[in-house]
């Protein structure tokens, strides 16, 4: 018989000292918690054909628990090894009719919305332990920060998170014509612009909060057993935890049962499960301060530019802050110009901008599509890991929240009580299955709007012209806010229908041809 760790162990010649609340086996974990292992007067007495299997397990509790017991007494005098970044106030156990039973571990890599939105639901389930590993807690993700009304509701956000409510956008056509649009809106709906490291940190706290134990260090790989899939085998995640006065952290290692990956567009997790690789954007923005005459323009106002200029495939945009606006643009194939379309960008929005201070510049990659595998054995993806961002919008704070608390939930639900591992299979169909059937058709039309408007001039034309429709405004806005493909009324559709050809015609008419370029070995590029 052994007791397996499942504490943080340090490089060293010299074993760890074994935890008195950990399991000999798969067994013991799922042990029956009424079964005190002490014989009472009513079992001696039953049937004599009984005693000696029931002599066996009195004798095999009995040996376990004093080891247990010596064990204990050794790890008194043993120092931990895990200084953690947040005091943590571990749970009681499962039954306290038993000192053997211990807690399955999960592992959250990644402590932005999708990572933290994931150790909340976790953290909140006391036979399960949590660990959320987040290398850089003050991080500022490069992202034009906009999320929908429902999620300030759905996900309890308080408005200190929200920087400006946005409740008009103007958008600029490659020829200059503008169109503003917002007046569908009621008094009390708005886009949210926040910047990413306040809203991380708020949900990260709460998690934190709820008993989730934050690890502030870098994952640098994961062993996963050949049998992960068909066994209740560890994973061991190998990391560096940040240490203050050290640049390079201090190497460690866990042992988890369940992994999240939440680690964006680059993540190891994805690496380490064989995920397979996807086609990305990368995003460019620079933080811009602007005198507070020139901010009064973006008080409830963003901006969104659409030209080859810009981005041959995507937008740019001017997106209002606390004291700032962030400015940037993003393209999929040709990312080697990236920084001569953040140049136009900043050129087309030109006197409203003029004079500012860049105190920032921001790059990221984005995904373009789903992982071809979100899930294997007890590891699943969320977020940006899982490819979760849309087409046409670029948006992925709320998909990324919504599928870590998504898969928290549903994992939570097939481990009962921390009594059971989920399988691959069942993650597959309740996770993923929710999930695709929830939002596949938003992914879907977000493709093909990015496909038939945003890959030439002339359709960017049409593109601008077509949101005049108060219909449209009406269809772009409450299926932005409110996260759901909206039933359109069919008379209004064949209405739009026509107008969407005539606007195709006289935008194809007056726009300018779109600039040639060519990158055949960078446009190959996956990650």
């Amino acid at each position: 018989m052994y007791l397996r760790r499942s504490k943080v162990q340090e490089p060293s010649s010299v074993p760890p000292a074994r935890s008195v609340n950990q399991p000999d086996s798969k067994q013991d974990r799922q042990r029956d918690p009424t079964n005190t292992g002490s014989a009472t007067t009513e079992q001696t007495l039953l049937p004599i054909i009984f005693f000696v299997q029931r002599t066996k397990e009195i004798t095999m509790k009995f040996t376990v628990v004093a080891l247990s017991s010596l064990v204990a007494a050794a790890s008194a005098f043993t120092p931990s090894s895990f200084v953690r970044t947040t005091d943590v106030v571990h749970r009681a156990a499962l039954s306290s009719s038993t000192s053997l039973d211990m807690k399955y571990k999960v592992a959250v890599v990644g402590g932005g919305p999708s990572g933290a939105c994931a150790a909340e639901i976790f953290a909140q389930e006391k036979g399960i332990d949590t660990v959320l590993f987040e290398r850089k807690l003050d991080n500022a993700k490069p992202c034009g920060g906009a999320i929908p009304l429902c999620m300030v509701g759905e996900f309890d956000l308080p408005e200190s998170v929200v920087d400006r409510k946005v409740r008009k956008m103007n958008l600029i056509s490659p020829t200059g014509v503008e169109v503003n649009i917002g007046d569908t809106l009621q008094p009390d709906e708005y886009i949210g612009m926040c910047r990413r490291e306040i809203l991380d940190q708020y949900i990260r706290d709460r998690a934190i909060e709820f008993g989730a134990e934050c690890v502030n260090g870098l994952v640098t790989s994961i062993d996963v057993p050949a049998d992960h899939k068909v066994s209740e085998s560890q994973y061991t995640i190998n990391y560096q935890e940040y240490q203050e006065g050290s640049s390079a952290g201090v190497p460690k290692s866990m042992n988890v049962d369940v992994i999240v990956g939440a680690d964006g567009a680059n993540s190891r997790v994805a690496k380490a499960m064989d995920a397979g690789q996807y086609n990305f954007a990368i995003a460019f923005q620079e933080r811009i301060k602007i005198s507070d005459e020139k901010m009064k323009f973006y008080e409830e106002m963003a901006e969104m530019y659409v030209g080859d200029d810009v981005s041959p495939d995507f937008y740019g945009w001017v997106f209002p802050k606390y004291d700032h606006v962030g400015v940037g643009t993003g393209t999929v194939v040709n990312r080697p110009a990236i920084k001569q379309y953040q140049k136009a960008i900043r050129d087309r929005a030109g006197d409203k901008i003029a004079g500012g201070k860049i105190i920032k510049v921001e790059a990221h990659p984005i995904p373009e599509h789903y992982r071809p595998r979100r899930v294997q054995g007890r590891i699943a993806l969320v977020g940006d890991a899982a490819g979760y961002v849309t087409k046409c919008s670029g948006e992925g704070i709320y998909f990324a929240a919504k599928s870590g608390r998504m898969a928290a939930e549903e994992i939570v639900a097939l481990m009962k009580g921390g009594s059971r591992l989920p399988t691959q299979a069942e993650i597959e169909d309740t996770y993923c299955k929710k999930y695709d059937g929830l939002y596949g058709p938003t992914y879907t039309v977000l493709d093909i709007l990015q496909k038939v408007f945003y890959t030439n001039n002339g359709a960017r034309e049409a593109f601008v012209e077509l949101c005049n429709s108060k219909y449209v405004q009406q269809v772009t806005f409450d299926s932005y806010l409110y996260k759901r493909v909206q039933g359109n009324n069919p008379l209004d559709d064949l209405k739009l229908l026509g107008e969407t050809v005539s606007c195709m015609v006289k935008g194809y008419s007056i726009a300018k041809p779109d600039a040639e370029f060519s990158n055949p070995v960078e446009s190959q590029k996956r990650i």
